[in-house]
């Protein structure tokens, strides 16, 4: 039986970095899936001041998430214009209640979304308005909700939140070049080795997490709720 899959995550380039190959898996086997990203991912990049620069280059990263969902097969992409880098300086209600919005009645059975102890603050309020905007309250929930790592971001945190404590790995071998060649749309976001963006060690951090699962490769969540 399809299931609804959603993607909750901070920026463009999220979905791929953390679940993008499980989710390419998801669209494979016929699931719905969903992203939607909270920021435009565009202020960070530009100097003060540059007001159309940043306009381009969000329609610019727009146009790449896009991209990735055609070419990964995923239903939709939603995006939100809270400030990049900034969720901070917004109340968490604001962005409760913009997800609960964007979700509508057609309620997920599947969340992925960013691990609580991640170095940026984006993702350390994307997590803890998807804790609340999907909190069992009587009526229809998920019944799962995993967290992701994002690289660069959750390897980084270096004791600020908790270390990433994965108990799910999912086979990725399928999937991973389709995960590398799209993060390729986003142009400027890839690094070279031995940064953590960079093709080599993307595929390594599969291969390592699918060593500890017995598989190839993998990418690995770690289980914020469950319901049965």
């Amino acid at each position: 039986m399809a299931s609804r899959v959603l993607a909750v995550c901070a920026h463009p380039d999220d979905e791929l970095l953390g679940p993008g190959a499980t989710l390419a898996r998801h669209a494979t086997r016929g699931d719905e899936v969903s992203v939607l990203l909270l920021s435009g991912g565009a202020a960070s990049r530009t100097a003060p001041g540059e007001s159309q620069k940043a306009v381009e280059e969000q329609q610019r990263l727009r146009g790449a998430s896009q991209r990735v969902a055609d070419t990964l097969g995923f239903a939709r992409v939603h995006h939100l214009d809270f400030p990049d880098n900034a969720f901070d300086s917004v109340p968490l209600l604001h962005i409760v209640q913009a997800i609960e919005a964007a979700v509508g009645c057609s309620v997920p059975d599947v969340v992925y979304t960013h691990w609580s102890g991640d170095l940026n603050i984006d993702h350390v309020l994307t997590h803890r308005a998807v804790l609340t905007a999907f909190r069992p309250v009587g009526g229809p929930t998920p019944r799962a909700l995993w967290c992701f790592e994002t690289p660069s971001a959750t390897e980084w945190s270096f004791g600020v939140g908790a270390p990433f404590a994965p108990n799910r790995f999912t086979d990725i071998a399928d999937w991973l070049e389709a995960k590398i060649e799209t993060l390729g749309f986003y142009e400027g976001e890839m690094r070279p080795s031995p940064h953590p963006r960079s093709p080599e060690i993307l595929r390594a951090r599969a291969a390592m997490w699918g060593s500890v699962a017995g598989l190839a490769a993998a990418e690995a969540f770690a289980l914020a709720r469950q319901m049965d």
